[in-house]
């Protein structure tokens, strides 16, 4: 009796059972589309759920995406810029940023290596030569150490460092 029992409760259940979620020869032909058509994916994760009734873990997903040997398509990265008055924006801004760290003014580097618990970290130059270290923690908040003690950067360098700090960030994606 005792030997009728299966590991972890799995049954005679198909329901239950590790093949119940892995995709047929025809379902994967299907995801290779969706794949080849910019999905990306969480979006193929609902999908496979809503049209084949695989429930899968993201992670799960992923590996099924590494084992068909398929290549996630970034739309952004393959659509080019949507007008070319975007794209001189863009080139106007970081002739900006160049112009403006070399006439000495407010300097933000991000660190590759970020300390535990902080999602970023780095360092800042201020245009009176004064270089501080900066972290975001985890909950969003933004400390400064290090330096000349007691140092309060001026509005401008404040406002500056703000602005080049959302910059650098979301080029790094974060």
């Amino acid at each position: 009796m005792i030997d009728d029992i299966q590991p972890n409760g799995a049954g005679d259940d198909s329901s239950t059972s590790p093949t119940a979620n892995v995709p047929t020869e025809e379902q994967k032909r299907e995801i290779t589309r969706w794949v080849a058509d910019g999905m990306g994916l969480s979006e193929l994760q609902k999908k496979l759920d809503s049209e084949f009734g695989i429930v899968m873990t993201y992670m799960d997903v992923r590996f099924l995406v590494d084992d068909l040997d398929l290549s996630l398509v970034d739309l952004e990265e393959a659509t080019p810029a949507k007008d070319e008055d975007e794209a001189v924006a863009l080139e106007d801004t970081s002739a900006e940023l160049d112009e403006a760290e070399s006439v000495g003014g407010v300097q933000v580097e991000v660190d590759t290596v970020v300390p535990p618990g902080a999602m970023a970290s780095g360092s800042v130059v201020f245009s009176d030569g004064i270089s501080k270290s900066w972290t975001i923690d985890q909950f969003g908040r933004l400390g400064m150490s290090g330096g000349q003690e007691g140092y309060k950067p001026s509005e401008d360098d404040l406002m500056e460092f703000q602005r080049q700090l959302e910059a650098s960030l979301r080029g790094k994606g974060i």
